[in-house]
């Protein structure tokens, strides 16, 4: 477990890493998918009998010739959640830190405070009791720059658990930002700091980052979602308290060595005993997570999944069967349209050997785009007919009827505005801020219907109660 056994260890490896033919399956599949795909560019690794083979495939930027190479970097996202749980592990294994130590043993902000009791084994496995919407919930924050780590911890331990620790599994960035304070508390070093020492250096990942404030100029330019297609999304600088849970940046040459490390069975930044553990149940409360990793019995694999603004990410392995596979692309997908997932989960599917089950219709969340996406201008055609039908609506503030038949809409389509901003997004995890980042098509759309609704109603009673009132039609 020392810098020497790791850079002999790379030694062996280096002949696996330099391998250049990978599967044609894959690389055809890419090939004849990636122009249907929104992501203009990918990447993938893929760990087999000891060897890794890395490709990269299209374009760093929508529309320009600057070629995704091996030693490209993209944003992981929440895989990267899998390298602070390994930082913490080795803090545990040096005796540092203990698996079940209360997190107010470590961060004095939690001491008597709501979340007192939390451990740190529910923090890396999701059951503190902290929600997804808790944990995105500084997204759209003014602040957020200014915060580092460990201010942000001592924020959340005001913060009461949406559930009682160890009892219910919900997945949470909240979990791994604490995790990340823990670590700067700890050691007295930066979160990027450490991870550069104690896992970049070792493994011999010299194409990645710990993104805090702007990004490496050799990174990909990411894309969002923008009614069908793709744009480019502004290059925003890294904050610190997202980098525990989503702020690693690699290439598909260094997710090769962090793959081989996982597969190897061997002693090395950390045992291969407490790498076992992190790919197993962790608790009751959460059988299909480990420390760190998703798991999927049913397959006999590890994984997760990363979702940056701009960006998605795979790694997926098999301890048992020694293969494994990370996948990479510039774009995240839309809802419905503009998909990455198919290109994602074919390309992976194919490197584990797996049946691609995704027939990439996407016709539930199709629906869902185009039934919001349809408002704004149903709102608008409405307003024309209430214009047209104007002395109609004077007619109707004569009787208590005709009044309810005015006022009634008004008051349901307030109802309709407030759960479109605040309700809906939280069915995806976070705020209307959140899906401003991920979806902005979505989420422009959200806004649009939110004001033209009561915005129509607002004109109608307007339009009823101005100029002279109108018999109101027999029958």
């Amino acid at each position: 477990m020392t810098l020497r056994w790791a850079l002999v260890a790379l030694t062996f490896l280096a002949p696996g890493l330099s391998a250049s033919s990978a599967s044609s399956g894959i690389d055809n599949f890419i090939e004849a998918e990636l122009p249907n795909s929104a992501a203009p560019g990918i990447a993938y690794a893929q760990y087999e009998d000891g060897k890794v083979i890395v490709k990269g495939f299209g374009e760093k930027a929508q529309g320009t010739d600057e070629r995704v190479t091996r030693d490209t970097p993209f944003p992981i996202g929440s895989v990267t959640k899998s390298f602070t749980a390994l930082a913490i592990m080795q803090m545990i294994e040096a005796g540092e830190l203990a698996l079940d130590d209360p997190v107010s043993q470590h961060l004095p902000a939690f001491a008597g405070g709501q979340a007192s009791r939390v451990t740190l084994r529910q923090l890396l496995n999701h059951t503190s009791g902290y929600s997804t919407v808790q944990g995105n919930s500084h997204h759209g924050s003014a602040d957020a720059s200014q915060v580092d780590l460990i201010e942000y911890a001592n924020r959340l331990a005001l913060v009461e658990p949406e559930y009682a620790p160890g009892t219910r599994w919900e997945y949470s960035n909240a979990n791994y930002q604490i995790l990340g304070a823990m670590i700067e508390r700890a050691t007295g070093q930066s979160y990027a700091g450490y991870i550069e020492a104690r896992i970049f250096k070792p493994l011999g990942m010299e194409h990645s980052a710990v993104v805090v404030g702007s990004p490496p100029d050799s990174q990909v330019t990411g894309h969002r979602p923008w009614f069908g297609g793709v744009r480019a999304a502004p290059a925003g600088e890294g904050y610190a308290i997202n980098a525990p849970a989503g702020g690693i940046v690699s290439s598909a040459s260094d997710m090769g060595r962090y793959l081989a490390m996982w597969l190897s069975g061997e002693d090395d930044v950390v045992s291969a005993e407490t790498k076992a553990a992190m790919m197993a149940p962790s608790s009751p409360a959460s059988p299909l997570y480990g420390l760190g990793w998703s798991i999927d019995p049913a397959r006999g694999t590890v994984y997760h999944t990363g979702l940056v603004p701009g960006g998605e990410t795979l790694a997926s392995f098999s301890p048992t069967e020694g293969k494994g596979v990370v996948v990479m692309v510039n774009a995240n997908g839309g809802l419905g349209f503009a998909d990455t997932w198919y290109l994602i989960g074919g390309a992976g599917a194919r490197a584990m050997g797996q049946a691609h089950e995704d027939d990439g219709s996407r016709l539930g969340p199709k629906v869902a785009y185009l039934s919001i996406a349809l408002l704004p201008p149903l709102f608008l055609l409405l307003a024309l007919v209430s214009w047209k039908g104007r002395s109609a609506l004077r007619g109707k503030r004569g009787s208590t009827q005709g009044k309810l038949s005015l006022w009634l809409p008004a008051v349901a389509m307030t109802g309709l505005a407030w759960f479109l901003m605040e309700i809906l997004p939280q069915l995806f995890g976070g705020s209307i801020a959140t899906l401003r980042l991920y979806q902005p098509d979505f989420a422009l759309c959200l806004i649009a219907a939110a004001i033209l609704a009561p915005a129509w109603a607002i004109l109608r009673l307007a339009l009823a109660y101005s100029g002279k009132r109108e018999p109101e039609p027999a029958g």
